[in-house]
């Protein structure tokens, strides 16, 4: 079963997706909160118990501690825990601390909740998961002077530069897979083809590379 954890200051919200998701037949509820300080709260009293949760779901404007600042806390504290964002606000910058902060997956809370049962799972097993249009809204502006971008990277092709973006902000040849919508064996090839092309050794380097050009996403 995938232990949950429900983060949202309204109480009949977490109610109904509490009832929704214990229907699921490999989800359970270990426990609530209304705010982020009882996020983290709730997560360091259960950590490494039977009771430890799995998934984090997240809301974000909440009062006290908010679940972008809880997002931080957990995942700098309790690495095992993982978090997914549902919450109403789609909000760039919402969007790219969460991401930034360690959150692995970010929903609206009118996604389905068979789609969210299934974003749960790619979640805790470790893939990223961001719902219809939101992937967009983690990348910083592209549109960089030309002068500041050397001839060799802007000659990559655009699936190039996402999946060099994705490679400095951490993420393995599956989880750009998953963000992408590709398969790993085509990362792969954009993989060596940028390497390739931009004369570099390996991964490290190419995001070390990029690191120069695009903000790095932690998480």
């Amino acid at each position: 079963m995938i232990r949950l954890l429900l983060v949202d200051d309204q109480t009949i919200i977490r109610q109904g997706l509490a009832n929704l998701l214990e229907a699921q037949f490999d989800l359970t509820v270990v426990g609530t909160a209304e705010n982020g300080q009882q996020a983290v709260e709730q997560v360091a009293a259960l950590y490494t118990t039977p009771y430890q949760p799995d998934v984090v779901l997240m809301d974000v404007r909440m009062p006290q501690v908010d679940g972008v600042a809880a997002t931080r806390q957990i995942c700098d504290a309790f690495p095992g825990v993982k978090i997914l964002v549902l919450t109403t606000f789609d909000d760039d910058e919402y969007v790219q601390q969460a991401m930034r902060y360690g959150a692995k997956g970010y929903l609206l809370k009118q996604t389905p909740v068979d789609q969210l049962a299934i974003a749960i799972r790619a979640v805790h097993q470790g893939y990223t998961h961001m719902g219809p249009g939101l992937f967009e809204k983690t990348q910083y502006p592209a549109d960089l002077p030309e002068t500041l971008i050397p001839p060799e990277l802007a000659a990559l092709s655009p699936r190039e530069q996402e999946v060099l973006k994705l490679i400095s902000n951490g993420l393995s040849n599956r989880e750009i897979a998953q963000a992408l919508y590709i398969s790993e064996r085509t990362v792969r090839n954009h993989v060596t083809s940028i390497l390739s092309q931009l004369r570099l050794r390996d991964r490290t380097q190419a995001a070390l590379y990029a690191s120069g050009f695009w903000p790095r996403v932690e998480g």
